[in-house]
Order: C-alpha cells, then structure tokens, then sequence
C-alpha cells in the first residue's frame, strides 16, 4: 500500500507537522526523505529496508556511492542528496560550537565530531583550537594513520595552536575498530600533548574517542586529564 492511501494521522510527513519530528522513528524520518519507494515497496518500507541492509543511520551515511546503489531504487541522486543531508547537518552544528562555550554545550561538541570521524575506515588525530571564552576558533585533522594507530607530534599540535592564537585545545580522535575504550597510547599522549602545551599557556579541556554508535569517550570525565 502507497503511503498516500494511509491514514494521515499515520503518515510519516504529517506526523512529523503534528508532533515534531523526535517523535517518527528512523525509518519513517528516512522515508520523509526518500519521498517515494519502488515497486511493491512504499517509501517507510524502502527505509526499513535500508537500515537492514546497513545496520543504522550512522552506517547507511557512511555507506559508498557502489553501496547505496546497489539497493533497488537507489542511485546517484540519492547518494547525492544523502551527502548534501549529512554536510549540512555539519556546517550547522559548526556554526554552533563557534558561537557558544564548548565546555556549557558538550553534546554539540560531540555530535558534531561523529559526524565527522564515525564513519571514516581510518584513524585520525582532530586539533579543535578555543579562543580564551572557548569558542570554537578552527579544527582541522592534523594526522592521519591506519586502521589501528597515528603518529601525533607534540610540536607540530604547539605550532599549530599558537599560529591560530588558541587558549585552548580540545582532541579527538576515531577508533575505526567500534570499540571507544581509551588505550593507554592515547593517554601517554594525551598527557605528552598537555605538558608540552602547558609550555605555551595553552589548556587541553578534553580529549575524546569516537567509534561507531557508542558514545564517545571523554578524558576529562574519566579523569584522565
């Protein structure tokens, strides 16, 4: 049955109007944007089938362009328009972490980075630079590796806060293996990044981990700072 021939208190587009959109599922968000299914297939369908296939949200806008297409009613258009979706979705919450105190909105700064990291198959080191109301100033990925370790250069992190004029640093980095648990590496260098930063009166608020759908890991909760 076409979605059209459903009842409208039970249509997806309609009950997002009523209730706002927290209260559809993932499937039926994902239909929202789908718009229309295949044959045999209405669009709350075609999204269900979709999370199966992929596992979640997070996974299917990670997913490639040979990946998505090879769904039944997928294509190019819809990668493209998926991708447009996820970068908006990036630029908006940037948006807010330079107007607002990143240490008062914690889950913008961690929304903001799996959309960034979670779906990369590589691991990288992110610098985020704050000015002295921590602000968001300038983040950028300063390293890269392999799947399962990075080469992070304390000097080249100093350089790279004191060319933007930083008062403070927060870290992140990715495991592309799913699992957020901290490794003793990474707390060696996150203390080798504090102390040579301190050198310079630059503070490290908090070094996070993200991997896959698991929350991301906080240093500065765990006390590890």
């Amino acid at each position: 049955m076409a979605i059209t021939d459903w009842p409208d208190e039970e249509r997806p587009r309609e009950r997002l109007l009523a209730n706002g959109a927290a209260a559809l599922s993932d499937a039926e968000l994902l239909a929202i944007f789908l718009r229309v299914g295949v044959r045999g297939m209405s669009a709350v369908d075609l999204a269900r089938t979709l999370l199966q296939r992929f596992g979640s949200l997070t996974q299917l806008f990670s997913t490639s362009l040979e990946q998505l297409a090879a769904v039944p009613g997928m294509g190019s258009a819809k990668y493209a328009q998926l991708q447009a979706v996820i970068e908006m979705a990036r630029r908006a919450l940037g948006e807010e972490l330079a107007e607002r105190d990143l240490l008062g909105s914690p889950d913008t700064v961690r929304d903001w980075l799996r959309l960034r990291l979670t779906s990369l198959p590589y691991e990288v080191f992110m610098v985020l630079l704050l000015d002295a109301q921590n602000r968001l100033i300038h983040a950028e990925e300063l390293f890269r590796g392999t799947l399962d370790q990075t080469s992070v250069y304390p000097r080249e992190v100093v350089k790279f806060a004191l060319a933007h004029n930083a008062a403070a640093v927060i870290f992140a980095h990715n495991h592309p293996s799913g699992c957020s648990e901290p490794s003793r590496a990474d707390e060696l260098l996150t203390q080798a990044l504090k102390q040579a930063l301190s050198l310079v009166d630059v503070r490290v608020l908090d070094h996070l981990v993200i991997a896959g759908n698991a929350r991301p890991v906080s240093f500065a909760e765990r006390g590890l700072l």
